[in-house]
């Protein structure tokens, strides 16, 4: 539903995004209104303190004040709450009824000073019921008119007097907007959504320095965020209740589907490959890339006796030995890696968590159980990490020996080559392996982390042939077709269920887009009953909803062009509804696709998605490919099963025969599941 117009500009909020809002301050209305009414009932006739006069008239004015208030919220949640998202006529009037609500703030504002002013100067002699009750009204007054305020600003979009109007819309229509006239409309308009996305930014990020690689990510970032719903006319209550409406149809086409057809053998190794083995070396490596996390990871995972123990480290007197730790000033983050790996500190070469944006932190240790010299690096925890990961532009990244356009994510590839100039330029590895010549060279890291480690490893593969790299929930947007397939010689990446992040990609969100845009225009109920059902539907479960998909009596070559009621949220001819025959194009023209590295192992939870806390949870895993994660999944575990130490927990319960409950104290806990 294209936003409301109203005072000349467009607003971040639709004609039936009141019905919530509006409904919450009816409530508090009539309870004000009632409670006015039964004091002005039992003092009628009483008010003979020196104010009381003042006190009789305030009295009367206020109710009939609320009484017209009710009235108008009455009006506009009855009338917002008509219609569908696509079909906004039953709710015209809207405009006309926030102008009328708007007015009555004029007289509500007025008679909240009178009231403030009463109470100051008039109100001796007076009872202290009276007095409180006056003091009740101003005070509630003051909050409902600066929570509209506060309202304002959350729906104000800053762009708003860019967008065309109706009148504008309906004389160029959809398909004229790419006329001369519309086209350079459009570009005005993507142009200041950059410079307004950069404002953001810059004051979200104002701790940061202000220096040109700082400048030139918050550019990056802007025009990659600013241009993804450029082409919609999509208020974010629709999005909200797009993806209620299309977790639903999720899970109904899941209860449907057959098995899933696992693989029982990684698709690029040999048919002896122990997949038992891969999981052993998984789950080590999973220790070191979540104590890469320093200490804020080691409190969350142990938070009855993690601070206690790590206390007794943190605060001691600086001694020397802790000059291997850059960035770590009072030692908190290596006493933690101590504690989470059980290494000492002799069999630590390099520890930094030096961070800025694209210079992430990483550190070298000897693994003497596994033989192996081991990178770990660590995942976003951040501003600084943030922006990295939303350097999301691909980067050329030549690799000898592959062939095919061989390209990147940017702030990744950046990141993965600040590291390999420190290992090999500072003499990091080959310190390593002169202690340990006959150890080799193994990388892993989680996250933002998982996606440098695989970069870092083919980077370095040349110069160590034998390396391996374990890549846990890394994302799905970060290396081209070519340098996926050349990782899997060596990369393994671990993803936890329906896990949000190796899913993320231009293409993917494109396609998520394309699907809200369906749900939403085929969808004939009110907005307000959508998202009440998805809430209740998250939190408590039951059966989908019964509602048009887009999946029924439908045929492929009807998905390639917008429905009738998707145009109206169309401002201009979007690329995501290229042709559906290619899955090898990119669906973004300007964007190009981007694949999760190496051979990819699947973990999922074996039984029914809904259990009590308490429930025993069993896994299994299995290879799978990355056409598997070509969607984006919507469920209520798309963030939690992202968590590196869920992804630890998961891969415990994997190789260790013990029971696992869906809430476990810490990170000590093992758990019983299958392969």
């Amino acid at each position: 539903m294209p936003g409301m117009v109203a005072f000349g500009r467009r607003w971040g909020i639709a004609s039936d995004d009141l019905v919530f809002p509006g409904s919450i301050e009816l409530f508090v209305r009539v309870l004000w209104w009632i409670g006015t009414l039964a004091l002005y009932t039992l003092h009628k006739g009483k008010f003979d303190c020196s104010g009381g006069i003042v006190l009789h008239s305030y009295l009367v004015v206020l109710l009939i004040l609320l009484a017209f208030i009710i009235l108008s919220l009455c009006a506009i949640v009855y009338v917002s709450a008509q219609g569908t998202i696509t079909n906004p006529g039953p709710r015209r009037s809207i405009p006309v009824l926030v102008y009328v609500r708007a007015i009555l703030y004029v007289p509500e504002l007025i008679w909240a000073i009178l009231g403030a002013i009463w109470v100051s100067d008039d109100s001796q002699g007076c009872q202290p019921a009276e007095v409180g009750a006056v003091i009740a009204a101003v005070v509630a007054s003051w909050i409902l008119l600066l929570s509209t305020g506060v309202g304002v600003l959350f729906v104000f979009d800053p762009l708003g007097s860019t967008h065309p109007g109706p009148q504008s819309q309906e004389q160029l229509g959809v398909r004229d907007l790419e006329s001369s006239q519309g086209s350079q409309l459009l570009s005005t308009a993507r142009s200041v959504a950059v410079r307004v996305w950069e404002s953001r930014l810059r004051l979200l990020c104002c701790c940061l320095p202000r220096d040109e690689s700082h400048r030139a990510a918050f550019s990056s970032i802007a025009q990659l965020v600013s241009g993804f719903f450029s082409d919609t006319d999509l208020v974010p209550s629709d999005i909200a209740a797009g993806l209620a409406l299309l977790h639903q149809e999720q899970d109904k086409m899941e209860q449907c589907r057959d098995p899933d057809e696992a693989l029982s053998h990684s698709p690029s190794s040999p048919i002896a490959e122990d997949l038992e083995a891969e999981l052993g070396k998984a789950a080590h490596c999973m220790k070191f890339a979540v104590a890469a996390y320093g200490w804020p990871m080691y409190v969350y995972s142990n938070p009855l006796t993690g601070a206690c123990k790590l206390s007794r480290d943190c605060c001691k007197t600086q001694s020397a030995e802790y000059d291997l730790v850059g960035g770590d000033y009072m030692g908190c983050h290596f006493s933690s890696v101590l504690h989470s790996t059980g290494l000492q500190y002799r069999d630590f070469i390099y520890v930094s968590f030096h961070n800025q944006i694209y210079e992430i932190p990483f550190f070298v240790a000897l693994d003497h159980k596994r033989e192996a010299v081991l990178v770990a690096i660590r995942g976003t925890l951040s501003l600084r990490d943030l922006l990295t990961d939303l350097s999301a532009d691909c980067e050329n990244l030549p690799v000898e020996g592959v062939s095919g356009t061989c390209y990147a994510h940017k702030g990744m590839s950046q990141a993965a080559s600040y590291i390999c100039k420190k290992l090999l330029n500072d003499g990091i590895l080959n310190q390593a392996f002169t202690i340990a010549p006959e150890y080799k060279l193994v990388i892993t890291g989680h996250s933002l982390g998982g996606g440098t480690a695989s970069l870092l490893a083919i980077l370095l593969r040349s110069s160590f042939p034998t390396l391996q790299c374990y890549a846990f929930s890394p994302p799905g947007g970060l290396m081209s077709k070519a340098l996926a397939d050349y990782s899997k010689e060596f990369v393994v990446s671990v993803v936890l269920g329906k896990d949000l992040v190796p899913r993320l990609s231009y293409p993917n969100m494109e396609d998520l887009k394309r699907k809200i845009l369906k749900m939403v225009s085929n969808c004939n109920k009110p907005k307000y009953r959508i998202l009440l059902q998805g809430c209740w539907y998250e939190l408590f479960g039951g059966e989908p909803d019964d509602f048009p998909t887009e999946m029924d009596n439908r045929w492929e070559e009807e998905l390639n062009q917008p429905l009738l009621g998707e145009e109206s949220l169309l401002i201009r001819s979007s690329s995501s509804y290229q042709g559906l025959a290619s899955e090898e194009s990119p669906v973004h023209g300007s964007h190009l696709p981007l694949y999760l590295p190496g051979r990819i192992l699947h973990i999922t939870e074996d039984g029914p998605s809904r259990r009590s806390c308490f429930s025993q949870v069993r896994y299994r895993a299995e290879w799978s490919s990355e056409t598997a994660f070509r969607s984006v999944l919507i469920s209520p575990r798309m963030i939690a099963d992202h968590m590196p130490d869920a992804v630890l927990r998961s891969l415990r319960s994997l190789t260790q025969d013990r029971p696992f409950n869906l809430c476990p104290s810490s990170l000590s806990n093992s758990h019983l599941n299958v392969i």
